[in-house]
C-alpha cells in the first residue's frame, strides 16, 4: 500500500512538472526562431519589386516595408502594368469587358493587393502569410516583392 501511494505521488508530481513546462510558452506571439529571423534585418524603410514567375507578363509588384526593432511596422503594395503604364486597381477590369472570368479574377486579385499588406503586419513573417482564395497571382507577386525588400534590409 505504501509503495502505491509513493508511486501515485511520483506520477502526480511528473504531471504537474510536465503541465507547467508545457504552459510556460503560452501567450507568446513570436517564437525564438521568429525573433532571430526578425533581428537579422536593420531598421528602416526598404523597397522591393518583382514579377515573381510571371516574367512573360508586363506586371510588376512594388512593395515598401518599414522595419523597427525587429518588427514590420508598415507595408504598402501596388502592381503596375508596365505595358500600359497603368496601376492595377479596382478599375483595371475594364480591359476585360465581356470576359466575366477575367473580370472576377481582377476583382479577386485587387482584394489581395489591398489585404496582403495588413495580413503581413499581423503575421510578421512572409512565409507564414496565406494566400486568399482566387488571389494567388497578386499573392505570388506580393510575396516575391516582400522577399526582395527584406533582402535589401538584411544586416
Amino acid at each position: 500500500m505504501k509503495n502505491s501511494v509513493i508511486l501515485i505521488n511520483i506520477i502526480t508530481l511528473c504531471i504537474i512538472i510536465t503541465g507547467s513546462s508545457l504552459n510556460s510558452g503560452r501567450g507568446k506571439t513570436v517564437s525564438n526562431t521568429d525573433q532571430d529571423t526578425l533581428r537579422s534585418y536593420q531598421d528602416g524603410t526598404f523597397s522591393g519589386k518583382s514579377q515573381d514567375t510571371y516574367t512573360d507578363e508586363p506586371y510588376w509588384g512594388f512593395v515598401t516595408i518599414n522595419l523597427k526593432n525587429g518588427s514590420i511596422t508598415g507595408v504598402s503594395f501596388s502592381i503596375k502594368d508596365t505595358a500600359l503604364n497603368e496601376k492595377f486597381d479596382s478599375l483595371y477590369e475594364k480591359h476585360f469587358e465581356g470576359n466575366e472570368v477575367y473580370i472576377q479574377q481582377c476583382r479577386n486579385d485587387w482584394k489581395g493587393v489591398q489585404i496582403y499588406p495588413e495580413k503581413l503586419m499581423k503575421v510578421q513573417e512572409i512565409d507564414k502569410l496565406d494566400a486568399i482564395s482566387g488571389a494567388t497571382w497578386s499573392y505570388n507577386i506580393f510575396k516575391a516583392s516582400v522577399k526582395d525588400a527584406l533582402n535589401r534590409a538584411k544586416k
